[in-house]
C-alpha cells in the first residue's frame, strides 16, 4: 500500500494506572487482522521519533499502518506527554509497569496480539515486558537494543556520594547528579546517535539535538548497569519459542555486530527463536543508531515489515 493514498485514522489516548502513559494510534481506516505494533522510543526521545524522520518525511508509524497494522506509539511514563514522575520514583520497573498496562488494555480493546518494537535504551524494557506478558506479546523487534541485565557488564564506579556518582559511559568518565535529569549534549548526539552514519542529514543535526530530552537519572544509571541495576529477565524460560528480530546498522558505534549479536545468542540460548539482521548482510552499509530517522528509513521499515508478515 502507498503511504500517500492509504486512509489512516489518527487518535490520542491516555491511561493513568499504575502510572500515566500518553499514546498515539495510527490505524488503517479499514481494520485488518494484523497484530498491533507498539513502538517504544529510546532514551532522550519521545514517540515523535516514529512519526517524522529527520528530514520531515512520514515515519515508521505511518509506514507500518499503511501495511495494515494498527500502530501505537507511547511516551515512556515520566517522559514527554505522559507527565511527570519524580526522579526518585522513575526507574525501569515503573516504565515497564506503565507499558505493560498499556499492552493489556490494547489487547482487551482490539482482541489482537501485540508486536513490541523497541529501540536502544528501551530494549531492556522489551525483554522484561516479553517475560511478564508473554501471553499477549506475539513477537519482539529490537532496533539496536540494550541488553538485559543478565548479560550486561556493570559500569565501574570511581566515586559516589548521596547525590553524585562518577562512572563510565560512551568511552569515558562521567559525573552524574543523581537528583537531576542527564543532559546528553552535542557530543552525545554526534557520537552516539549520529556517529558515522551516511544516512543522517548533517545539516539537520543541530536542530535534531535541540529537540532531545534529558534522561531521568535512575534510568540513565540503569542503562549503564551501575551497581547491577539494569533490568533483568527473572525467568528466561518465559521467552522460549518467541520470535524476535534484532536489527542494527553498520555505523552504530555502540552496537557492533559482536555486541548485538551477543544479545541474539543469549536469546536463542534461553529458547527464543531470535534472528539477527546486521544491515550489511542485506547489502545496506552506512546506517547509524537512529534507523527510523535516517534517509533510508522506509527501506529499513520494509525489512522489519517483511519479517513480521512472514508467518
Amino acid at each position: 500500500m502507498s503511504q500517500s493514498t492509504t486512509s489512516l485514522v489518527h487518535e490520542t489516548g491516555l491511561i493513568d494506572a499504575p502510572v500515566s502513559v500518553y499514546f498515539e494510534t495510527f490505524a488503517p481506516a479499514t481494520a485488518t487482522s494484523k497484530p498491533t505494533v507498539v513502538m517504544v522510543h529510546g532514551g532522550a526521545h519521545t514517540g515523535a521519533c516514529y512519526q517524522r524522520t529527520a528530514d520531515g518525511r512520514r515515519g515508521w508509524a505511518y509506514r507500518f499502518a499503511a501495511r495494515g497494522h494498527r500502530v501505537v506509539v507511547p511516551d515512556w511514563p515520566g517522559t514527554g506527554r505522559s507527565g511527570y514522575i519524580s526522579v526518585d520514583k522513575l526507574d525501569g520497573a515503573a516504565v515497564v509497569a506503565g507499558l505493560g498496562s498499556l499492552i493489556r488494555r490494547l489487547v482487551a480493546d482490539f482482541g489482537t496480539s501485540v508486536v513490541l518494537l523497541t529501540h536502544s535504551m528501551s530494549g531492556c524494557y522489551g525483554w522484561r515486558l516479553l517475560e511478564l506478558h508473554a501471553d499477549l506479546i506475539d513477537r519482539v523487534v529490537g532496533v539496536a537494543p540494550s541488553p538485559p541485565g543478565n548479560i550486561q557488564k556493570m559500569a565501574p564506579v570511581h566515586s559516589e556520594t548521596d547525590t553524585v556518582i562518577e562512572t563510565e559511559a560512551f568511552g569515558g568518565r562521567v559525573r552524574v547528579d543523581k537528583t537531576a535529569p542527564v543532559v546528553g549534549g552535542v557530543d552525545f548526539v554526534a557520537r552516539k546517535l549520529v556517529g558515522e552514519s551516511r544516512y543522517f542529514p548533517r545539516a539537520l543535526v543541530a536542530g535534531y539535538a535541540a529537540s532531545l530530552l534529558a534522561v531521568p537519572p535512575r534510568l540513565w544509571l540503569e542503562r549503564q548497569n551501575v551497581h547491577g541495576s539494569q533490568l533483568r529477565v527473572a525467568d528466561p524460560t518465559k521467552l522460549a519459542g518467541k520470535r524476535i528480530f534484532v536489527i542494527t546498522g553498520t555505523e552504530d558505534l555502540d552496537h557492533s555486530r559482536e555486541v548485538d549479536g551477543a544479545i541474539v545468542t543469549w536469546l536463542n540460548d534461553v529458547g527464543a527463536n531470535a534472528e539477527f539482521c546486521f544491515l550489511s548482510d542485506r547489502g545496506i552499509i552506512g546506517n547509524g543508531h537512529m534507523l527510523m530517522l535516517e534517509n533510508n528509513s522506509d527501506a529499513i521499515a520494509d525489512i522489519i515489515l517483511d519479517w513480521l508478515e512472514d508467518a
